[in-house]
């Protein structure tokens, strides 16, 4: 039989987990586990991230969930966490050790920036930031001590797009490994494994779980790396709860739905931003003006909710429009159902200097288009361009 469709997979890959008849996963809301006999403890304390032992160490609906986006990402298994920080985090550190370096696109979510130039630093391992999109640039960045490459694509939040399959290559002939962030794309846009990645990871907090209700994140990857994942996860305690595992599998229900109207949405409004007279430019991969679009074109198969757009008129401009906007809540985070416009210049996370090294203007906005009625956006923002000033 021929491999099942996405929707299918996010509805039907964790049935063989589902130790129960109920259509809706249970929530095993527990900490421990009885053994059936004595001997069960040691066998056990010994596996890989078992399913009844302890949740801190495995847990049914974290076993459903992992089952459900290693499918999704077609890869040999997934490691669920309690935020994309975490899942970061561990795609990493097992592979670094003092004297090592990572190589790294320019712009990153700010927890994986900090995690390279705050966390890694202290224990000896330095990161290179290349500050192109190119295959080319990340082959100029790489040494002898390179383990890991880290790229973001679409990237956070300036959009832009590396060649995953090119820097793939790159990877394996200097032995490290490809760690991506999938976040922005998801599975449905884009499958990094498919293109040559050895790790990705997610924050499931966004497009996966999909509703704004919860912070979680997923790393797929070879059952050898993610085991190694597994093993630090033990130690730092990064778990995902029973509770917010359901909740993440409850989004993906539906996650190809929503992703298409998430990709149509966007596509519509970005078109409305690039051909108004008070936006400067726009960056949305799904744009021939796009500096990315060709790449984007060849390896997604749509191109994502998020749209990054830099207005005329200064700092005032920008705010102006985030603060008339109707449906646009002003607010962090980003791929649930609802609309959501952020300032990236007005975080404070980043020095100014950080924020022009990344590509991020003063005058910049990033818009995670939701799910309403496509003309009601584009009112929305077409009234919210019309009072700059």
């Amino acid at each position: 039989m021929r491999r099942p469709g996405l929707t299918t997979l996010a509805l039907h890959a964790d049935r063989p987990l589902n130790p129960t008849a109920s259509v809706s996963p249970a929530i095993f809301q527990t900490s421990t586990f009885r053994w059936p006999e004595v001997e069960a403890g040691a066998q056990f304390a010994g596996e890989h991230s078992p399913s009844a032992f302890y949740t801190r160490m495995g847990n049914p609906n974290q076993h459903q969930l992992e089952a459900i986006v290693a499918s999704l990402e077609g890869s040999e298994a997934a490691l669920s966490t309690a935020s994309g920080a975490a899942a970061c985090t561990l795609a990493v550190l097992p592979h670094v050790k003092a004297g090592d370096h990572v190589v790294a696109g320019k712009t990153l979510y700010g927890e994986t920036n900090a995690l390279l130039t705050k966390v890694l630093p202290r224990f000896g391992v330095e990161t290179t930031f290349v500050q192109g999109s190119s295959a080319a640039d990340y082959e100029r960045a790489v040494r002898p001590q390179t383990r890991v490459i880290i790229v973001e694509t679409p990237a956070n939040p300036t959009l832009d797009v590396v060649d995953i399959a090119a820097v793939a290559q790159l990877a394996k002939a200097n032995s490290a490994l490809l760690v991506c962030d999938n976040t922005f794309a998801t599975p449905v846009n884009t499958r990094p494994i498919t293109l040559g990645a050895h790790l990705v990871f997610h924050s499931a907090t966004k497009y996966l779980a999909g509703h704004s209700d919860v912070i979680a994140g997923v790393l797929c990857g070879s059952r050898e790396l993610v085991g190694a994942a597994w093993d630090h996860l033990r130690v730092v305690g990064s778990s995902l709860g029973p509770f917010e595992a359901w909740l993440v599998i409850r989004g993906l229900r539906t996650l190809s739905l929503r992703m298409a109207r998430h990709n149509e949405n966007a596509r519509a409004l970005s078109y409305l931003l690039a051909a108004h007279p008070k936006v400067a430019m726009v960056r949305y991969p799904g744009l021939g003006s796009s500096p990315d679009h060709e790449i984007a074109a060849r390896q997604m198969s749509g191109f994502g909710g998020m749209i990054y757009a830099e207005l005329k008129g200064g700092d005032a401009a920008a705010r102006s429009f985030v603060q008339n906007l109707r449906y646009f809540s002003l607010a962090t985070s980003l791929g649930g159902v609802e609309s959501l416009v952020q300032y990236p210049a007005s975080l404070s996370n980043l020095t100014p200097d950080q924020k022009r090294a990344a590509g991020i203007s003063p005058t910049a906005i990033r818009i995670s288009v939701g799910c309403e009625d496509t003309q009601d956006l584009l009112d929305d923002v077409e009234n919210a361009l019309s009072l700059v000033v």
